[in-house]
């Protein structure tokens, strides 16, 4: 289902049906600016579905990997297709960690690890929205009950998506809870600057605000090490082409990232550009990290628009800022425990526009 014509530019937030999931009705929300800028986002998983941006001609394609029905969204063989992620945001080794003198046990969803919070994660769940007309923009809310998905504590978390009139999608996360746990939360959007007219990310250019890395084992979990990008394929503080590293890189990427931290909260982390369209994707958070992901996994079994879009392997990339994988595991690593009375906050902003 496609909504991109079903709007004028002086609606703030359309509300459409997307489907049913028993006797729950899930629906799409989508905002728009003054540029035309269109981002739809679905309350089941708290799902990106659309990201609708001009590329320097002035043409409008959605940028980010979508299904067409929800049922494919709903699919076991989903790959984290635009949702919200939670409790944790990548992996923590062999689906538990020790907190307090409790161990906790997880659920294990990739090779004996715990992926994104386990088979029950919050991409998995149904959120309630409220419509934020004053700030385009919607709250999500969801309550993640004492022992959901092994994690201890009641955890009540709050998402505002916001789009603002120079063309920023701005996340603003937030949490509490009433015993100490562990949190990282992020979103999985899959981006493709070409807005699908080429079906890879490999002619994109990369630049990370980041002067090391966390090396993994072969389950991609941390080896606990801080590697200096520097003269490896992990170096782009400087633009290169992603595949002219990435082929240097078995598989493709999958890691994280330390980011490079000034002065101000929200530092620029991470820089895209895809030359044929002359899209730039800037991304600036407050998070310590960001796990850059290629679509690996992807196989070319699933894919939108009718078919027409196969999601190949590379199809789209991930930017997901987070705290530290496998943190709970590893006590050097910057801590992700939220305590009773504290709040968890973390934005992140992904501002689009076009070079000439």
């Amino acid at each position: 289902m496609l909504i991109a014509n079903n709007y004028s530019l002086a609606t703030k937030i359309l509300k459409t049906n997307f489907g049913w999931i028993g006797d729950r009705e899930i629906n799409l929300y989508t905002l728009v600016n003054k540029n035309g800028m269109r981002v739809s986002i679905m309350n089941y998983g708290g799902t990106i579905v659309e990201i609708i941006t001009k590329d320097k001609l002035g043409e409008e394609a959605n940028v980010v990997l979508r299904f067409d029905k929800l049922e494919d969204y709903c699919k076991s063989n989903n790959p984290y297709l635009g949702p919200l992620i939670g409790r944790y945001a990548n992996r923590i080794a062999e689906a538990k960690f020790k907190l307090n003198d409790q161990v906790y046990c997880l659920q294990a969803n990739d090779n004996g690890n715990t992926l994104h919070g386990g088979s029950s994660g919050f991409d998995k769940v149904i959120w309630e929205v409220k419509e934020l007309p004053e700030l385009n923009g919607l709250q999500l809310n969801y309550i993640s009950k004492d022992g959901e998905g092994g994690f201890p504590g009641e955890l009540a978390v709050h998402v505002v998506y916001t789009l603002s009139e120079d063309d920023s999608l701005s996340i603003d996360y937030s949490a509490t809870t009433n015993k100490a746990t562990p949190v990282s939360l992020t979103s999985h959007a899959y981006f493709n600057l070409s807005g699908g007219s080429i079906n890879t990310i490999g002619k994109h250019m990369l630049q990370i605000n980041a002067s090391k890395f966390l090396p993994v084992n072969k389950n991609q979990i941390p080896t606990g090490e801080l590697m200096d990008v520097q003269n490896s394929p992990m170096d782009f503080l400087h633009e290169h082409c992603i595949e002219d590293c990435m082929n240097e890189v078995e598989g493709g990427y999958d890691h994280s990232w330390v980011l490079n931290k000034g002065q101000s909260n929200l530092d620029v982390a991470v820089k895209v550009y895809e030359p044929v369209s002359g899209r730039l994707l800037t991304m600036y958070t407050s998070e310590p990290a960001v796990q850059f992901y290629t679509g690996n996994f992807l196989d070319g079994t699933l894919n939108s628009n009718n078919g027409k879009f196969k999601f190949i392997k590379h199809a789209g990339f991930c930017l997901e800022a987070q705290s530290f994988p496998d943190s709970p595991n590893q006590p050097h690593f910057p801590s992700t425990v939220l305590l009773p009375n504290e709040v968890y906050k973390q934005t992140t902003i992904y501002q689009f526009s076009v070079k000439h």
